[in-house]
C-alpha cells in the first residue's frame, strides 16, 4: 500500500489547529506523515502543531505555494495530500487518496468541501464551488476540459503523486492567490483531474466575514481575472481574515 503524507500550509492558525489535531488522530490508516510548513505565523501555530505531534517547518517565504512546495520537498511518502488547517477530513480520508491514486490515469484529485460554522452551513456558496470546478475549465480553458482538466481548489484537500508533483515544477510561488487553480492546469498534463464524491467539512470563515453575496463575488471576479490571465496583484480581491 502506498503511503500518504499530509502537508499543511499554515499562517497563524492558532484557532483551527487544535479541532485539526483532533480529525487528524481519528484517521484509520494513519497518515505516513504529517508535516506543517509555517509561513511565518505570530500567534501560537508553531507551538500548538509541535505539542500536537506534528512537524513544523518554518519556512521564510511567506505564500501558500512556497509552503506547499516547501511541504513537499520534506516528505517522502509517494501520495500527498495538501490539507489547510480549516479543513477536517473523513476518518477513512487515507484509504480514500490511496483508492483514487491506485488509478494511474488521474494525476490530481480532491474530496467535495461543504462549507459550515458553527451555527450554519454554506449550502449556497458550496453548490457554487462544486458547479465551478466544472464551468470554470469549460469557459477558460475548453481544450483541457476535454482532456480531462478540472479546477479544484484548497479547500478540496486536494492529493497528488509527489513525482508528478516535482516533474511539472510544484505550484507557482509567483501567486498569491490560485496557485491550487494553477497546479491543476500543471498537472492535467500528467492525466486526468478529480473530484470525489466524499465529503470534507471546510470553515465558512470567509464567508461569514464578508458575507454571503461578498463572498461569492469575491470568488467570480478573482476566478474570471485569473482565467483571463490577468494573474498579478489578485491578493488585492482576496482580502485575508485571520
Amino acid at each position: 500500500m502506498s503511503g500518504v503524507a499530509i502537508v499543511i500550509p499554515m499562517l497563524n492558525e492558532a484557532a483551527a489547529l487544535p479541532r485539526l489535531l483532533r480529525c487528524l488522530a481519528t484517521l484509520e490508516p494513519p497518515p505516513a506523515e504529517v508535516v506543517a510548513v509555517d509561513g511565518g505565523s505570530r500567534d501560537d501555530s508553531v507551538a500548538i502543531a509541535r505539542d500536537g505531534g506534528v512537524r513544523v517547518v518554518v519556512h521564510p517565504v511567506r505564500g501558500r505555494a512556497a509552503q506547499i512546495n516547501r511541504g513537499v520537498e520534506e516528505v517522502a511518502a509517494p501520495l500527498v495530500c495538501v490539507l489547510h488547517a480549516d479543513t477536517i477530513l473523513p476518518d477513512d480520508a487515507i484509504a480514500v487518496v490511496r483508492r483514487v491514486m491506485a488509478d494511474p490515469k488521474t494525476a490530481l484529485a480532491g474530496f467535495t468541501p461543504l462549507l459550515s460554522g458553527p451555527e450554519t452551513v454554506r449550502w449556497g456558496t458550496s453548490l457554487h464551488n462544486w458547479l465551478k470546478t466544472w464551468y470554470a475549465p469549460l469557459l477558460f480553458r475548453p481544450h483541457l476540459f476535454l482532456r480531462g482538466g478540472r479546477l479544484l481548489f484548497g479547500d478540496h484537500a486536494m492529493f497528488f503523486r509527489r513525482a508528478d508533483f516535482l516533474a511539472v515544477g510544484g505550484c507557482d510561488a509567483t501567486l498569491a492567490v490560485m496557485e491550487d487553480a494553477d497546479l491543476c492546469l500543471r498537472l492535467v498534463s500528467r492525466g486526468r483531474i478529480r473530484l470525489v464524491n466524499r465529503v470534507v467539512i471546510t470553515s465558512d470563515r470567509r464567508v461569514a466575514a464578508w458575507g454571503g453575496l461578498r463572498a461569492n463575488w469575491i470568488y467570480l471576479k478573482v476566478g474570471v481575472r485569473w482565467g483571463l490571465g490577468f494573474r498579478k496583484e489578485l491578493e488585492r480581491h482576496y482580502p485575508d481574515v485571520r
